[in-house]
């Protein structure tokens, strides 16, 4: 289960049905991501793909017809109409035509009529929607997805979509399950098995053998858990997008300091980059190590007698010896995204921030915790943006303790300028199931999972900054030993529930993954089995607080009225 290869096999199928030849390769505006996302341009060259266009934009009238033009767009009512207009006048010799997805039989008559030519020599739909992150995470890229915390109808279409073609790219007919509680994650399953249901003729796979279990789709709510995507993260991949931000694999350094013009952006795929393929996982530590590994075996080489003790010491090196960088290739690249994140951890005083947020969310020491909290805020060494997850953090754990100060630390922020109003907002965007269950608050009356929270506390944490487990690591653990799921996840439909746990799953989160998540998942699928993880979009805590102040405009203050002079934001803030 490889959500790269996935897509790889349909580009290539395309590109080798068309035949030999130079080749154009039409796109629309999300297609060229998914397949940007899938190989270098360098890549495409190789396969006589010579030359890319945008099927929305203005384009000359000059006839190709020496041409072959393959065409690879979503199944949208725009794109069908260009694309008529375009067989209508055809400008290239043939064309080659590939749907991401489902497309209705009535927008097929129209497109048909329109090629009046005859120009059409293929026509298909490869089942490509979605957006192969790394090769066990996939994203939609749709920034916010609920509206007072209902679905927003696109959205909701856009997410059935791409996880029917995500099925469908695996030829899956899963059994789905969701989350019990959550409405929108049960809209979504319903959405998906109804379209399923439709489709017979797509999903008719071969049922698994032996009476195994069929794959699962088991669908979340970012809502059960809105304590991930808030933590500061010490692994690279995770680390990179929490404080530089990852967009579409793209990394833009134009604002940092000292960076060289040709890595004012930088593509981090772990297809072509195999020092990132590597170390996507590693923590921060490791990757400085492993970065000065390679320096010191370029300096036995070179014969430079220098020490090379910090990170700073090797961007010395790298720019006294340009030969090391064309012989590094991407190593530099890593080196001026390490040496960025080391300046933004000194700079916002990352560990001990990452400290207080670990406890914060692990265990309950309300009096310590609200006085260093009180202290980080008031002190003003932190930024703001920091603050601000401290007391989202601490305002979500001790929302029902008998002293929780929370106004006082709302006054705090929004004395030096913080955005104090997004708190109680996170408080109408938290789950009831989150509110029970998250920080344990209700008695545990389930001996096994009692036991097992036991166990986890006398082994210790090795990493204080690791000491967060996500929600989803535990629900993963109950699917992969076949522990009864009904009364926590409900299948949709009238499927019999198999008491054998599925030979492969695929978690979707209404509401955005993290990489924390995606970790998770890597480290089950080292054990053997076969996960993979997708989410509306791919979340650090920026986005997340953005998510969250969509998803609750026009909801009413039920949680926090007692924090109503925090509910707006000041004016000519957001």
């Amino acid at each position: 289960m490889n959500v790269i290869r996935a897509i790889q096999m349909y580009i290539d199928k395309m590109i080798t049905d068309a035949g030999p030849g130079m080749k154009l390769l039409m796109m629309d505006r999300e297609t060229i991501s998914i397949v940007s996302m899938a190989f270098a341009q360098s890549e495409m060259l190789q396969k006589e793909v010579f030359l890319f266009e945008r099927l929305d934009s203005v384009r000359s009238n000059e006839k190709l017809k020496y041409l072959k033009c393959i065409v690879f767009v979503r199944p949208t009512k725009d794109n069908i109409f260009m694309l008529q207009q375009e067989l209508q006048c055809p400008k290239f010799g043939s064309y080659y035509i590939y749907f991401s997805n489902i497309i209705p039989r009535t927008d097929i008559k129209i497109l048909a009529e329109s090629d009046e030519g005859e120009s059409v020599q293929d026509f298909k739909e490869v089942y490509a929607d979605y957006l192969p992150v790394n090769p066990n995470l996939f994203s939609l890229h749709i920034p916010s997805c609920l509206q007072a915390l209902s679905w927003n109808p696109e959205a909701l279409e856009r997410s059935t979509q791409g996880l029917v073609s995500v099925l469908l790219s695996f030829k899956f007919r899963p059994a789905i399950r969701y989350r019990a509680g959550s409405t929108a994650a049960q809209t979504l399953a319903k959405k998906v098995h109804e379209t399923i249901n439709k489709e017979t003729a797509l999903f008719s796979f071969r049922p698994p053998e032996d009476g195994a279990a069929p794959p699962l789709l088991l669908i979340l709510d970012r809502r059960d858990d809105p304590i991930t995507p808030l933590l500061n993260q010490w692994t690279y991949q995770a680390m990179v997008h929490e404080l530089l931000t990852i967009n579409k694999q793209r990394v833009d350094l134009l604002r940092v300091t000292g960076v060289p013009k040709d890595l004012k952006e930088v593509v981090l795929s772990t297809e072509q980059d195999e020092f990132y393929a590597n170390n996507l996982y590693a923590n921060f530590g490791e990757i400085a190590t492993t970065i000065k590994v390679l320096m010191d075996e370029f300096q036995k080489k070179a014969n430079d007698q220098r020490k090379i003790e910090s990170i700073a010491d090797m961007k010395n090196f790298v720019e006294t010896y340009p030969q090391f960088r064309k012989m590094s290739g991407t190593v530099t690249k890593h080196l001026v995204l390490i040496s960025e994140l080391s300046v933004q951890v000194g700079q916002q005083q990352l560990f001990e921030v990452s400290e207080l947020e670990q406890e914060i969310a692990c265990r309950a020491d309300h009096s310590t915790q609200l006085q260093r909290v009180k202290r980080l805020v008031s002190e003003g060494k932190i930024s703001s943006a920091n603050a601000l997850r401290l007391v989202l953090l601490y305002a979500m754990r001790y929302e029902r303790h008998a002293n929780c100060d929370t106004s006082g630390l709302l006054k705090m922020l929004h004395d030096r300028g913080g955005r104090s109003h997004i708190v109680p907002r996170m408080l109408e965007y938290i789950s009831t199931v989150a509110r029970q269950e998250l920080f344990n608050t209700v008695k545990i009356t389930d001996a096994v999972k009692l036991t097992r929270n036991l166990i986890k506390e006398l082994k210790g944490v090795e990493n204080v900054y690791a000491q967060h487990e996500c929600v989803l690591k535990g629900t993963l653990e109950e699917v992969i030993k076949g522990r009864p799921l009904d009364a926590q996840y409900p299948i949709m439909g009238n499927e019999v529930p198999f008491r054998r746990p599925p030979a492969e799953v695929i978690v979707f989160i209404v509401g955005g993954a993290t990489y924390e998540e995606a970790l998770a998942v890597h480290r089950y699928n080292q054990e053997g089995h076969r996960i993979v993880l997708g989410g509306t979009t791919i979340h650090n805590s920026e986005s997340f607080i953005e998510e969250v102040l969509a998803a609750t405009v026009g909801v009413p203050f039920k949680h926090s009225r007692s924090l109503q002079q925090f509910h707006h934001a000041p004016a000519g803030t957001a």
